[in-house]
């Protein structure tokens, strides 16, 4: 069920963000990805796999975060 949701360069690395299954579990996995030398992007151990529940807590606690960086606005 591997779903790509988000691909982000930075620099020379990429940001990937992707809905995954694994033993019959939803998992949401943010990694950091490298380009090889043949050109392929490989993954590296800098990222998160999360469960939905805890996705949704850090979600708002990105947005809550965002919102103080921003001003006039309340979180």
């Amino acid at each position: 069920m591997d779903r790509t949701i988000l691909e982000l360069e930075k620099g020379e690395d990429l940001l990937r963000v992707v809905l995954k299954e694994f033993r019959g579990r939803q998992y949401i996995d943010a990694r950091m990805f490298y380009m090889s030398e043949n050109g392929e992007w490989l993954p590296t151990r800098k990222g998160l796999s999360m469960t939905p529940e805890i996705a949704a807590q850090v979600s708002e606690a990105i947005g809550r975060a965002l919102a103080e960086l921003e001003p006039g606005k309340k979180p």
